[in-house]
Protein backbone atom coordinates (compact mmCIF):
# COMPACT_ATOMS: atom_id res chain seq x y z
CA UNK A 1 0.00 0.00 0.00
CA UNK A 2 2.82 2.37 0.90
CA UNK A 3 4.74 2.92 -2.22
CA UNK A 4 7.45 5.82 -1.26
CA UNK A 5 10.18 6.11 0.94
CA UNK A 6 12.27 9.57 2.15
CA UNK A 7 16.02 9.27 3.02
CA UNK A 8 16.88 12.40 4.74
CA UNK A 9 20.62 12.26 3.62
CA UNK A 10 21.67 16.03 3.77
CA UNK A 11 23.60 16.56 6.88
CA UNK A 12 27.26 16.63 7.27
CA UNK A 13 28.50 13.58 9.58
CA UNK A 14 30.54 15.69 11.60
CA UNK A 15 31.25 12.93 13.74
CA UNK A 16 33.34 10.66 11.64
CA UNK A 17 35.40 13.49 10.37
CA UNK A 18 37.38 13.96 8.38
CA UNK A 19 36.35 10.22 6.90
CA UNK A 20 32.69 12.02 5.82
CA UNK A 21 34.73 15.90 4.36
CA UNK A 22 34.58 14.80 1.20
CA UNK A 23 32.41 11.62 1.67
CA UNK A 24 28.66 11.31 2.76
CA UNK A 25 28.25 9.75 5.41
CA UNK A 26 25.17 7.51 4.13
CA UNK A 27 28.53 6.24 1.94
CA UNK A 28 30.25 4.62 4.73
CA UNK A 29 30.69 1.01 4.05
CA UNK A 30 29.25 -1.51 6.40
CA UNK A 31 31.79 -4.37 4.80
CA UNK A 32 30.69 -4.34 1.48
CA UNK A 33 27.70 -2.25 1.44
CA UNK A 34 27.42 1.74 1.86
CA UNK A 35 24.89 2.48 5.09
CA UNK A 36 22.10 3.70 2.23
CA UNK A 37 22.02 0.70 0.25
CA UNK A 38 20.94 -1.18 3.50
CA UNK A 39 18.37 1.17 4.12
CA UNK A 40 16.83 1.16 0.29
CA UNK A 41 16.71 -2.82 0.68
CA UNK A 42 15.10 -2.46 3.49
CA UNK A 43 12.27 -0.21 2.05
CA UNK A 44 11.88 -2.65 -1.22
CA UNK A 45 11.42 -5.73 1.12
CA UNK A 46 8.90 -3.81 2.55
CA UNK A 47 7.36 -2.87 -0.69
CA UNK A 48 7.96 0.62 -1.21
CA UNK A 49 10.00 1.23 -4.80
CA UNK A 50 10.06 4.72 -4.83
CA UNK A 51 12.94 6.13 -3.21
CA UNK A 52 13.08 10.33 -2.46
CA UNK A 53 16.44 11.48 -1.10
CA UNK A 54 17.02 14.62 0.32
CA UNK A 55 20.44 15.22 -0.44
CA UNK A 56 22.51 18.62 -0.61
CA UNK A 57 26.11 19.99 -1.57
CA UNK A 58 28.74 17.35 -1.39
CA UNK A 59 26.41 14.14 -1.98
CA UNK A 60 26.71 13.32 -5.67
CA UNK A 61 27.98 10.44 -5.00
CA UNK A 62 24.29 9.18 -3.68
CA UNK A 63 22.89 9.77 -7.08
CA UNK A 64 25.88 8.14 -8.94
CA UNK A 65 25.49 5.16 -6.45
CA UNK A 66 22.55 4.30 -7.83
CA UNK A 67 22.90 4.45 -11.20
CA UNK A 68 24.86 2.70 -14.39
CA UNK A 69 28.31 2.90 -14.33
CA UNK A 70 28.77 1.70 -17.99
CA UNK A 71 32.18 1.98 -17.56
CA UNK A 72 32.69 -0.28 -14.23
CA UNK A 73 30.46 -2.73 -15.96
CA UNK A 74 32.05 -2.88 -18.44
CA UNK A 75 35.47 -3.67 -16.84
CA UNK A 76 34.53 -6.29 -14.75
CA UNK A 77 31.88 -8.12 -17.45
CA UNK A 78 32.61 -11.73 -17.52
CA UNK A 79 35.00 -11.47 -15.13
CA UNK A 80 34.71 -13.34 -11.06
CA UNK A 81 33.79 -9.70 -10.01
CA UNK A 82 30.77 -9.49 -12.20
CA UNK A 83 28.42 -11.03 -9.60
CA UNK A 84 29.09 -8.47 -6.72
CA UNK A 85 27.50 -6.23 -8.59
CA UNK A 86 24.29 -8.06 -8.52
CA UNK A 87 22.39 -6.61 -5.04
CA UNK A 88 22.95 -3.18 -7.06
CA UNK A 89 21.39 -4.30 -9.99
CA UNK A 90 18.33 -5.54 -8.77
CA UNK A 91 17.85 -2.12 -6.88
CA UNK A 92 17.96 -0.29 -9.77
CA UNK A 93 15.79 -2.41 -12.18
CA UNK A 94 13.35 -2.80 -9.41
CA UNK A 95 13.51 1.19 -7.94
CA UNK A 96 12.88 4.81 -8.88
CA UNK A 97 15.48 7.13 -7.59
CA UNK A 98 14.35 10.71 -7.14
CA UNK A 99 15.97 13.74 -5.03
CA UNK A 100 15.87 17.17 -4.28
CA UNK A 101 18.23 19.32 -2.45
CA UNK A 102 17.70 20.83 1.22
CA UNK A 103 19.53 24.29 1.41
CA UNK A 104 20.05 24.14 4.93
CA UNK A 105 20.19 21.80 7.93
CA UNK A 106 17.31 23.30 9.99
CA UNK A 107 16.38 19.48 11.49
CA UNK A 108 14.94 16.47 10.53
CA UNK A 109 11.21 18.27 10.55
CA UNK A 110 12.54 20.61 8.14
CA UNK A 111 14.52 17.50 6.00
CA UNK A 112 11.20 15.81 5.94
CA UNK A 113 9.29 18.80 4.88
CA UNK A 114 11.97 19.26 1.86
CA UNK A 115 10.64 16.01 0.69
CA UNK A 116 7.49 16.93 0.18
CA UNK A 117 7.60 17.51 -3.27
CA UNK A 118 8.87 13.82 -4.27
CA UNK A 119 6.34 12.53 -1.82
CA UNK A 120 2.70 14.40 -2.93
CA UNK A 121 0.14 13.16 -0.72
CA UNK A 122 0.54 10.02 0.27
CA UNK A 123 1.38 7.62 3.07
CA UNK A 124 5.04 6.97 3.13
CA UNK A 125 8.16 5.59 5.38
CA UNK A 126 11.06 7.14 6.31
CA UNK A 127 14.97 5.97 6.87
CA UNK A 128 17.47 7.32 8.08
CA UNK A 129 20.57 5.43 7.03
CA UNK A 130 22.45 5.99 10.08
CA UNK A 131 20.36 3.34 12.13
CA UNK A 132 21.37 -0.03 10.53
CA UNK A 133 18.44 -2.07 11.20
CA UNK A 134 18.35 -5.92 10.76
CA UNK A 135 14.82 -7.10 11.46
CA UNK A 136 13.81 -10.52 12.69
CA UNK A 137 12.14 -12.25 10.33
CA UNK A 138 10.60 -9.16 8.22
CA UNK A 139 12.56 -6.21 7.29
CA UNK A 140 11.27 -3.39 10.83
CA UNK A 141 9.82 -1.46 7.60
CA UNK A 142 8.04 -3.79 6.47
CA UNK A 143 6.72 -4.76 10.15
CA UNK A 144 5.65 -1.12 10.38
CA UNK A 145 3.98 -1.11 7.35
CA UNK A 146 1.42 -4.33 8.50
CA UNK A 147 0.87 -1.85 11.80
CA UNK A 148 0.17 1.18 9.02
CA UNK A 149 -2.14 -1.64 7.12
CA UNK A 150 -4.15 -2.12 10.51
CA UNK A 151 -4.78 1.54 11.56
CA UNK A 152 -3.87 3.59 9.14
CA UNK A 153 -2.08 6.42 11.23
CA UNK A 154 1.50 7.61 11.58
CA UNK A 155 3.76 4.82 13.21
CA UNK A 156 7.14 5.35 14.84
CA UNK A 157 9.72 2.82 15.64
CA UNK A 158 10.42 2.59 18.82
CA UNK A 159 13.61 0.63 21.23
CA UNK A 160 13.92 0.17 24.96
CA UNK A 161 17.38 2.49 25.42
CA UNK A 162 19.68 2.76 28.54
CA UNK A 163 18.06 5.07 31.17
CA UNK A 164 20.93 7.52 31.31
CA UNK A 165 21.32 7.67 27.49
CA UNK A 166 17.30 9.07 26.69
CA UNK A 167 19.01 12.35 25.93
CA UNK A 168 20.02 11.20 22.54
CA UNK A 169 16.22 10.56 21.71
CA UNK A 170 13.01 11.59 21.05
CA UNK A 171 11.01 9.24 23.53
CA UNK A 172 7.42 8.29 23.95
CA UNK A 173 4.37 7.79 26.68
CA UNK A 174 2.03 5.89 26.02
CA UNK A 175 -0.46 2.93 26.49
CA UNK A 176 -0.24 -0.43 24.98
CA UNK A 177 -3.14 -1.31 22.51
CA UNK A 178 -1.38 -4.65 21.58
CA UNK A 179 1.90 -6.83 22.24
CA UNK A 180 4.58 -4.06 21.11
CA UNK A 181 2.55 -1.21 20.05
CA UNK A 182 1.46 2.03 21.88
CA UNK A 183 -0.84 4.53 21.86
CA UNK A 184 1.27 7.73 22.45
CA UNK A 185 0.30 10.20 24.61
CA UNK A 186 3.26 12.25 25.12
CA UNK A 187 6.67 12.74 23.05
CA UNK A 188 9.78 14.53 24.41
CA UNK A 189 12.90 15.50 22.36
CA UNK A 190 16.17 14.64 24.37
CA UNK A 191 14.85 14.89 27.83
CA UNK A 192 17.25 15.01 30.70
CA UNK A 193 17.07 11.48 32.38
CA UNK A 194 15.39 12.63 35.19
CA UNK A 195 12.57 14.77 32.99
CA UNK A 196 12.02 11.43 30.58
CA UNK A 197 8.67 9.70 30.22
CA UNK A 198 9.92 6.60 29.75
CA UNK A 199 13.09 4.87 28.44
CA UNK A 200 10.96 4.05 25.23
CA UNK A 201 13.35 5.63 21.89
CA UNK A 202 12.17 6.53 18.78
CA UNK A 203 14.53 5.39 16.13
CA UNK A 204 15.44 6.05 12.58
CA UNK A 205 12.12 4.66 10.98
CA UNK A 206 8.65 6.30 10.50
CA UNK A 207 5.53 5.81 8.56
CA UNK A 208 3.94 9.29 8.14
CA UNK A 209 0.19 10.39 6.49
CA UNK A 210 0.68 13.23 4.23
CA UNK A 211 -0.78 15.67 6.75
CA UNK A 212 2.30 15.94 8.43
CA UNK A 213 3.91 18.41 5.93
CA UNK A 214 0.88 20.76 7.49
CA UNK A 215 1.80 20.23 10.61
CA UNK A 216 5.93 20.39 10.06
CA UNK A 217 4.93 24.12 8.35
CA UNK A 218 3.34 25.11 11.62
CA UNK A 219 6.43 24.03 13.89
CA UNK A 220 8.20 26.37 15.22
CA UNK A 221 11.57 25.69 15.91
CA UNK A 222 12.16 24.13 19.20
CA UNK A 223 15.82 22.65 20.94
CA UNK A 224 19.00 23.76 19.35
CA UNK A 225 16.61 26.37 16.81
CA UNK A 226 15.73 23.22 14.92
CA UNK A 227 12.44 21.89 13.58
CA UNK A 228 12.13 18.91 14.89
CA UNK A 229 9.91 16.06 13.63
CA UNK A 230 9.14 14.94 17.14
CA UNK A 231 7.93 18.11 17.91
CA UNK A 232 4.94 17.35 14.56
CA UNK A 233 4.23 14.22 15.79
CA UNK A 234 3.77 15.40 19.11
CA UNK A 235 0.84 17.56 17.73
CA UNK A 236 -0.09 15.38 15.36
CA UNK A 237 -0.84 12.56 18.19
CA UNK A 238 -3.43 15.65 19.78
CA UNK A 239 -5.37 15.96 16.56
CA UNK A 240 -5.13 11.94 15.24
CA UNK A 241 -3.72 8.99 16.54
CA UNK A 242 -0.25 8.14 16.36
CA UNK A 243 1.47 5.35 17.45
CA UNK A 244 4.88 4.14 18.50
CA UNK A 245 6.16 0.19 17.20
CA UNK A 246 8.65 -2.05 19.38
CA UNK A 247 10.16 -3.54 16.22
CA UNK A 248 11.05 -7.62 16.46
CA UNK A 249 15.03 -7.20 15.60
CA UNK A 250 17.92 -5.69 15.98
CA UNK A 251 19.46 -2.14 15.32
CA UNK A 252 22.94 -0.22 15.00
CA UNK A 253 23.28 3.26 15.45
CA UNK A 254 26.23 3.87 12.82
CA UNK A 255 25.86 7.77 13.68
CA UNK A 256 28.09 6.88 16.31
CA UNK A 257 31.61 4.66 16.00
CA UNK A 258 30.85 2.19 18.68
CA UNK A 259 27.58 1.27 16.90
CA UNK A 260 29.56 1.85 12.94
CA UNK A 261 31.62 -1.15 14.37
CA UNK A 262 29.32 -3.33 16.29
CA UNK A 263 27.97 -3.12 12.82
CA UNK A 264 30.63 -3.70 10.73
CA UNK A 265 31.71 -6.69 12.67
CA UNK A 266 27.73 -8.45 12.94
CA UNK A 267 27.57 -7.96 8.87
CA UNK A 268 31.41 -9.28 8.52
CA UNK A 269 30.53 -12.22 10.80
CA UNK A 270 27.17 -13.11 8.23
CA UNK A 271 29.41 -11.95 5.25
CA UNK A 272 31.97 -15.10 6.12
CA UNK A 273 28.40 -17.28 6.54
CA UNK A 274 27.58 -16.69 2.93
CA UNK A 275 31.10 -17.09 2.04
CA UNK A 276 31.55 -20.31 3.51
Amino acid sequence: MIKKCLFPAAGYGTRFLPATKSMPKEMLPVVDKPLIQYGVEEAMEAGMNNIAIVTGRGKRALADHFDVSYELEHQISGSSKEGLLTDIREILDDCTFSYTRQSEMKGLGHAILTGETLIGKEPFGVVLADDLCVGDGDGVLAQMAQIYTKYRCSVVAIEEVPHEEVSKYGVISGSALEDGVYLISDMVEKPAPDETPSNLAIIGRYILTPDIFDIIRETPAGRNGEIQITDALQTQARKNMVLAYRFKGQRFDCGSVDGFVAATNYFYERWKELGD
